[in-house]
């Protein structure tokens, strides 16, 4: 963690050196992210191809993308593993070497060593309460991806389940689609 005398306003967060680990912004302090591991990587790989194949120029799916979001009233900037945004909500002057100026309709993270299910659930419920309009826990131990939503109780699917969303219009896939994908042993 960089610690700061005081608490960092958003912009001295984001004036920071970048030091080459990821730091989201936490209650007014910079706090590492994780470093992802192989198996947490190909899964992050897996998910932006198949994203990708998807969404056919109507929106940008990329890994790692810091995202400036309000948690509790305070700056937070979390880095989603991987993210989703149509184009039309980044609005015009969107191409630029920034965070994410808005929430996503989608924000993805993935279990990683030390993390829990229950830790990422309150994570996604930040997320919902800060706009993100759909977040998704992998589980690559127990192969299965939570959907949540601002209006419904989450959803696990496993094997070969379809997550279909008519968020994410004509998005068919299934958590055994993805664990293939990446490339994961049985």
């Amino acid at each position: 963690m960089i610690q700061a005398k005081n608490k960092l306003t958003l912009p001295e967060f984001m004036a920071l050196p970048e030091t080459g680990i990821a730091h989201e912004l936490i209650d007014g302090q910079a706090v590492p992210k994780m470093s992802p591991k192989l198996f947490h990587s190909l899964i992050q790989f897996a998910l932006v191809n198949l994203l990708k194949e998807w969404h056919q120029a109507r929106g940008i799916a990329c890994q790692e993308w810091a995202v400036i979001l309000k948690r509790q009233g305070k700056d937070w900037v979390p880095i989603p593993d991987v993210l989703y945004i149509y184009f039309e909500r980044l609005g015009e002057d969107w191409l630029q070497d920034q965070a994410c100026p808005t929430a996503p309709e989608l924000a993805v993270e993935i279990i990683s060593p030390g993390q829990s299910f229950g830790d990422l659930a309150e994570k996604a419920v930040d997320y919902l309460q800060a706009g993100v309009l759909r977040v998704w826990i992998v589980d690559i131990h127990a192969r299965t991806i939570t959907v949540f939503y601002p209006d419904a109780p989450p959803q696990t699917k496993r094997g070969d389940a379809t997550l279909t969303d008519t968020l994410l219009e004509g998005l068919q896939l299934t958590p055994q689609q993805v664990f293939q994908q990446a490339g994961l042993p049985e």
